[in-house]
């Protein structure tokens, strides 16, 4: 499992909340980070762990989330 290269800063204030699309671009911004495909999944298996407020906890864990 690959970490990115650096932490990726993903922009969530005045997006959309939807739940996906907050995955969606956690995901995208880890990719272009250079997150390998594991380490990837491994934030979406957590971040579908639990409701709403843990998805964001878990968002923060793996990026700096403004």
């Amino acid at each position: 499992m690959k970490a990115p290269d650096e932490r990726p800063v993903v922009k969530l204030v005045g997006e959309d909340g939807n739940a996906f699309a907050v995955m969606g671009k956690v995901r995208k911004a880890l990719r272009k980070a250079g997150a390998d495909q594991e380490y990837i999944d491994s934030f979406i298996d957590k971040s579908m762990a639990g409701d709403y407020n843990h998805l964001l906890g878990v968002a923060m864990e793996y990026a700096d989330v403004i």
